[in-house]
């Protein structure tokens, strides 16, 4: 009998995930669905016992030195980034243009910040492996060093933390994954205040572009501060199902008190950014903080959206949804040297860490390659620019419908893509 979790998650997951959703039922066998592209989608019927069993013990291991050691690599990069700008932009300056000398320290002050924005963001991945206890064998310290570098990149860290967890207990789920929940038809329908969706004109590529500015720059800090993207809660204000709310129903009430503490290091680093401004001016702040944080920002919704969105892939409702299914429901895609190197493989074996998510990155290769064999076609990666996925899956990926068949939900759109 397939269960909606193996007994075996419970051994091999970090703490916080050992937990989850709970029943008993055999799923449907077999089933074969069409996906966004047209083609013939099989849903996997592997177990968790299948995958668990093909990773080698020696990925399991986690080892503080080498975590650190990636910790103090990206702040001391960060740091002589803007060592070295600070020292040589302003010595930039081509004789008799003056206006072409501040608009090429204009574009060097922007590729700075650029440039320290993806450290940024390396850091960002590092506090997201101490929330998922594969930083090291010390949940205490993971917690102390995660809520540090996440505070700092204004993210509420157990609030991310408790959230995100219920992310992968309940990945590819319809009605209980926490983020990057898809329309169904009817909903996108009602959204464009129409009875079908057949009656929705073509959304203009002027449309998606817009949408697509607001998402990268906005997208992380909406989601947090109104839960946007995550499940409805009807009923509730914007602010009373916020990442910040510690009696948010995003949260259970035992984690009040670290939903406080994750408030405290944002108004700490609130107080930081503040007195930054006032002892080194508002440009120091501006190109050293503020906008490498945009590009945290940026990257945070690119690489998740990108992970958890495709027209190859499935959402499930209860009836169909296994945690072994859901977890497939992720996509690997290649970010070269910047997504290897300086982001940590988050973009490269993301469907493992799905499946066990205490696997610290140095090692996720090795066990994506394990579990490659037992998930054979259900493996889903895409090698083409992330850049152009993006618009793509924009374009393709506006709501989920099971076409009446059965309960595997695929991506369609009303641009006849």
């Amino acid at each position: 009998m397939s269960v909606v979790v193996e007994d075996a998650v419970s051994s091999s997951v970090s703490v916080h995930e050992s937990k989850p959703l709970s029943g008993v039922r055999t799923p449907s066998q077999n089933l074969v669905a069409v996906d966004g592209y047209g083609k013939k989608f099989e849903v996997p019927d592997y177990t968790m016992k299948d995958i668990l069993s093909a990773i080698p013990k020696h990925c399991y291991e986690r080892s503080l030195v080498k975590s650190m050691g990636y910790v103090v690599r990206d702040i001391v990069s960060m740091c002589a980034i803007g060592y070295v700008g600070h020292k040589v932009i302003p010595m930039v300056q081509i004789a008799n243009h003056d206006t072409l000398s501040m608009v090429v320290r204009g574009g060097l002050w922007s590729l700075q910040s650029y440039l320290i924005g993806l450290f940024g963001f390396g850091l960002w991945i590092l506090a997201h492996e101490c929330g998922h206890g594969a930083f090291s064998d010390f949940q205490n310290v993971n917690d102390f060093i995660g809520w540090v570098l996440h505070s700092y990149l204004m993210v509420p860290y157990f609030s991310w933390k408790y959230s995100h967890s219920k992310h992968h207990k309940a990945t590819g789920h319809l009605t209980r994954d926490m983020v990057f929940v898809p329309y169904t038809k009817d909903e996108f329908a009602e959204k464009h205040g129409v009875s079908n969706v057949a009656e929705i004109m073509e959304e203009s590529p002027i449309w998606t572009l817009s949408v697509l500015i607001f998402q990268q720059l906005g997208g992380l800090q909406t989601y947090l501060a109104t839960n946007a993207t995550g499940q409805p809660y009807p009923g509730l204000s914007w602010l009373a199902k916020s990442h910040y709310a510690p009696s948010s129903p995003v949260f259970d009430p035992h984690q009040y008190w670290f939903i406080v503490l994750s408030d405290i290091g944002i108004l700490t680093t609130l107080t930081v950014v503040y007195q930054w401004y006032k002892n080194f001016g508002a440009f120091n702040m501006f190109v050293n903080w503020f906008m490498p944080w945009l590009w945290v920002n940026h990257w945070l919704v690119f690489v998740t959206f990108l992970q958890h969105t495709d027209p190859s892939m499935p959402h499930y409702k209860d009836t169909e949804w296994t945690f072994a299914r859901g977890a497939a429901a992720t996509i690997d895609r290649n970010f070269g040297f910047v997504g290897q190197h300086i982001f940590h493989d988050i973009i490269e074996t993301h469907v493992l860490h799905h499946y066990v998510s205490r696997i610290p990155f140095y090692n996720a290769r090795e066990a994506t390659d394990a579990i490659k064999k037992v998930m054979g076609s259900h493996y889903r990666y895409e090698g083409e620019s992330m850049w152009y996925s993006l618009w793509k899956v924009m374009r393709m990926c506006q709501y989920v419908d099971d076409d009446n068949v059965n309960g595997v939900m695929m991506f369609r759109n009303v641009n006849g893509l």
